[in-house]
């Protein structure tokens, strides 16, 4: 599988629209992204969004139909499984491949408690046995 390339700050936010909101032409994803949280505006040129769409799709995470005289922009890539992706490169960058490494240093840095990871353990037994009485 091809590595897949990583998202910049408007890019993500750009995605982080256009999965919760669904398609969007330019012109709303550049409305909505030059908000901030505060209700403040960041004002973005029609070019810059045009470009940051470009880029995604490019990437892959982007896709654009035709409406009338307008593209419409849709997630090609559920959030799920882009972040699925991210956890892979940072499993073989940086953990050795190991997913044990990997969690362990999620409870050493307080990022994922101990508890939460029995839950999950708990929840993925379970999984496996519904998965065995099939």
């Amino acid at each position: 599988m091809a590595r897949q390339k990583s998202l910049g700050e408007l890019e993500q936010r750009v995605m982080e629209f256009l999965w919760k909101h669904g398609p969007a032409t330019g012109e709303q994803v550049r409305a909505a992204v030059g908000r901030t949280t505060t209700g403040e505006t960041r004002p973005l040129t029609d070019s810059t969004i045009r470009t940051v769409l470009r880029r995604l799709e490019a990437k892959q995470y982007v896709r654009h139909e035709l409406d009338g005289n307008q593209f419409v922009y849709s997630s090609a890539r559920e959030p799920r499984k882009v972040a699925a992706e991210a956890v892979r490169n940072v499993l073989k960058n940086f953990c050795r491949g190991s997913l044990e490494e990997l969690l362990t240093g999620l409870v050493d840095h307080r990022v994922v408690d101990s508890a939460e990871l029995r839950r999950l353990a708990e929840k993925i037994e379970i999984e496996e046995r519904k998965g065995k009485k099939k």
